[in-house]
């Protein structure tokens, strides 16, 4: 499954907590969108430290929503790469397989906003 289809299928699972869980799917949005907002860290340093944290605790769900996220943020390979480097460090071996994973949501994401001729 590719990571676009992985979130959307994701996405899709989520719906059906929200309609049997309102109010802690909501509690949730606004604790990520309290969390993720611009303060002294800026979102995208924000968003880097999810991703890492994401690939050292192996959630492919959290590399696809952290990566499209920062790609829509104007993330450069070179710095998915350092930050991955870091998420590796803390993780040992087994985070490197999923920052493999992040790489190829990276491409994925990043080639869905080229402009299609």
């Amino acid at each position: 499954m590719s990571y676009q289809e992985l979130t959307h299928h994701i996405s899709k699972n989520l719906k059906h907590m929200h309609k049997e869980s309102p109010d802690l799917m909501q509690s949730f949005h606004s604790l990520s969108q309290n969390a993720l907002k611009a303060g002294v860290l800026d979102p995208k340093t924000k968003e880097f430290i999810a991703l890492a944290i994401g690939v050292a605790n192996r959630c492919d769900g959290c590399i696809g929503f952290h990566t499209k996220a920062l790609v829509k943020l104007g993330t450069s390979f070179e710095e998915l790469t350092e930050v991955l480097g870091v998420a590796v460090l803390m993780g040992g071996g087994p985070s490197l397989m999923f920052a493999a994973n992040a790489v190829e949501a990276f491409h994925e994401f990043t080639a869905l906003q080229q402009p299609t001729e």
